[in-house]
């Protein structure tokens, strides 16, 4: 499979602080990755600087085998547009109605047939569970789990060929927690999507990810050490005997031996 994003050779510094050293990392078409590790461990950084939200201090960020430091600002906004984002709580606009979160991007992206976009905001919401009542609501009118869904509507709008997932279960209860983790296998699933996800929910790497990638802070390493200690299957990261990747998943998950766990079939997804 072909990479659809790459990091070589990058570095990000915060003053004083390296959050990321000598960063190497491939993500392929198709497949769904879970970046992983203790807080301060760089995850979240590395998630933004594959989405060109952070600059990194040295290295190369290439998006669909393209440098994006050689594109022209034209070039890289078509890039861009192939990339979805739900960020952790969904970062609705609080002052517009759920049609309008999800035909924001539309909207900026030059759609003008209001037709049209009424049309695609009522099939992402189909699309996520969510029914045309709540089109004139404000997200403070809705749950935490349908405020993630109107979220993941809005980035599904302009068909994206890469999601990136920022904790997407973070706040929710069980039930909601496995509506997302269904939502995303579905979005993988229906529309051959290339998934990145920064969570600590084990239960929902175990789920949904086809790649567990596991980042170490630098200064719990050596100097010549990648801060990727793992990259590999769920199975293959249960069954791992770094003493870093034990402490992080704990005692009860080595025993399992990464053993799935029954979640009781998908849930309805159109549920509160």
């Amino acid at each position: 499979m072909n990479p659809v994003l790459e990091l070589k050779s990058v570095h990000c510094t915060f003053g004083r602080q390296t959050v990321l050293r000598d960063l190497n990392l491939v993500i392929r078409h198709g497949e769904t990755v879970a970046i992983v590790g203790e807080s301060g461990c760089g995850k979240s950084v590395t998630m933004k600087v594959l989405m060109k939200l952070i600059e990194p201090t040295s290295g190369t960020l290439r998006w669909f085998d393209h440098d994006v430091s050689g594109l022209t600002a034209s070039e890289r906004g078509r890039l861009q547009r192939k990339l979805g984002y739900l960020f952790q709580g969904a970062a609705l606009f609080d002052s517009l109605s759920i049609f309008e979160n999800v035909a924001f991007g539309l909207r900026q992206s030059g759609v003008t047939s209001e037709a049209l976009i009424r049309q695609t905001v009522i099939e992402r919401l189909d699309e996520v569970g969510l029914n045309t009542d709540i089109l004139h609501k404000r997200p403070s009118e809705i749950s935490g789990g349908m405020q993630k869904r109107v979220g993941l509507a809005r980035a599904l709008a302009l068909s994206p060929d890469v999601m990136f997932y920022d904790e997407p279960t973070t706040g929710l209860d069980p039930l909601n927690c496995r509506r997302i983790d269904d939502l995303i296998l579905a979005v993988r699933d229906r529309r051959n999507v290339t998934g990145v996800i920064v969570t600590h929910d084990l239960r929902t790497i175990r789920r949904v990810a086809d790649r567990v990638i596991m980042m170490v802070p630098g200064n719990r390493l050596g100097p010549d050490e990648s801060q990727i200690v793992f990259d590999g299957t769920w199975r293959e990261f249960t069954r791992c005997r770094h003493p870093l990747v034990m402490e992080y998943i704990g005692e009860d998950e080595i025993e399992s031996g990464g053993a799935a766990v029954s979640s009781g079939g998908s849930v309805d997804i159109r549920a509160a």
